[in-house]
């Protein structure tokens, strides 16, 4: 059982990295899963020190990810008409066969919500998706950090106690 958990808990932190990226996923909280998949193992300690300040700060990130692209947005003014785009724009670059189709998304997405609101109002609709797109990618490195992170501690805890394991 503490192999499954441990083979559960590693594809946790694999998927929280990759949540970074993608907005269906939450990447730290699901990262977050993946440690305490790690620690429910009867090999490993439980740590709620541990388990809890890593939990606070995945569930901070998780809530700042809502309001980090919409205030880049709303920093080179932008309105709630860009935030829609942008989020929009991610899901459809998601599904998008093109590189970096997120990143292309957020910005067309935010330009075009923009535009909506506007149509005449070029600039300003440029200057705002180019803050959708700046908004977006601080998100998605603060998340990709964080998750790293909790890969790197779930390789230390097991590291700890690998000979354990097999």
């Amino acid at each position: 059982m503490d192999i499954l958990f441990l083979i559960i808990g590693f594809v946790f932190v694999i998927l929280g990295i990759i949540g970074a990226f993608l907005p269906i996923l939450p990447g730290p909280l699901t990262s977050w899963v993946g440690l305490l998949f790690l620690q429910m193992t009867k090999i490993i300690p439980l740590d709620y020190t541990f388990l809890g300040i890593t939990l606070a700060i995945a569930l901070l990130i998780w809530v700042l990810d809502y309001f980090i692209p919409a205030i880049g947005t709303k920093r080179f003014g932008g309105t709630k008409y860009g935030v829609y785009g942008t989020t929009i724009g991610l899901l459809v670059g998601l599904l998008s066969p093109i590189p970096f189709g997120m990143l292309l998304g957020a910005f067309f997405g935010a330009f075009f919500g923009e535009l909506l609101y506007d149509k005449k109002d070029t600039n300003r609709a440029l200057k705002a998706s180019f803050g959708a797109f700046v908004g977006f990618l601080a998100s998605a490195t603060i998340k990709f950090s964080i998750a790293t992170i909790y890969l790197i501690l779930f390789f230390i805890k097991f590291w700890e106690y690998k000979s354990e394991f097999f």
